[in-house]
């Protein structure tokens, strides 16, 4: 199985996520990408909606991950940056991959630290469709199915790939 174009995924993604946006009558939503790779989805995004001077709000949510102390510190951490109110807002809330839910958890834990949104639409690249909590995205560019040993990895910024790896292969280095 082929890995699909993130650059045809976007466009396809922005399309999508205009007509939900307008189905729900949200005419001004407020952008935030989980860092790394769904800060790079989220420019990619806001480029192809012709929006790429839009504000982007970014989140680390490595201490709000329920799995912080087991893992400690990333040396990557860098502090969230929201250059508007959440209280209120429609967020647009974009990461790369949904895997178990965990990360989109900790996202909505922190963003509810910085106030109550009137809503949150989950635009992802990638659903791998393993949650191990019920979160689904509103918006996303494809669902695939890997083997328990395969991973998917965003490359970027620009311009975005994907990468499979075989974590069998790697372990075995």
């Amino acid at each position: 199985m082929s890995l699909p174009n993130p650059a045809e995924l976007i466009r396809q993604m922005a399309s999508d996520l205009q007509a939900h946006l307008a189905r729900r009558n949200i005419t001004e939503p407020r952008y935030i990408g989980i860092r790394t790779g769904g800060v790079w989805v989220a420019q990619a995004l806001l480029e192809a909606l012709g929006q790429q001077d839009a504000a982007l709000g970014t989140l680390d949510v490595s201490f709000y991950r329920d799995d912080f102390s087991q893992n400690g510190l990333h040396p990557q951490v860098r502090p969230s940056e929201l250059p508007f109110e959440i209280e209120g807002q429609h967020l647009v809330l974009v990461d790369d991959v949904l895997m178990s839910g965990r990360t989109i958890r900790a996202a909505l834990n922190e963003l509810f630290d910085y106030g109550r949104p009137a809503s949150v639409t989950l635009v992802c690249l990638l659903d791998l469709d393993a949650g191990e909590l019920p979160i689904r995205p509103n918006v996303v560019g494809a669902t695939l199915s890997l083997a328990a040993h395969e991973r998917v990895k965003l490359l970027g910024p620009a311009p975005l790939a994907l990468e499979r790896q075989d974590l069998a292969t790697v372990s075995a280095l």
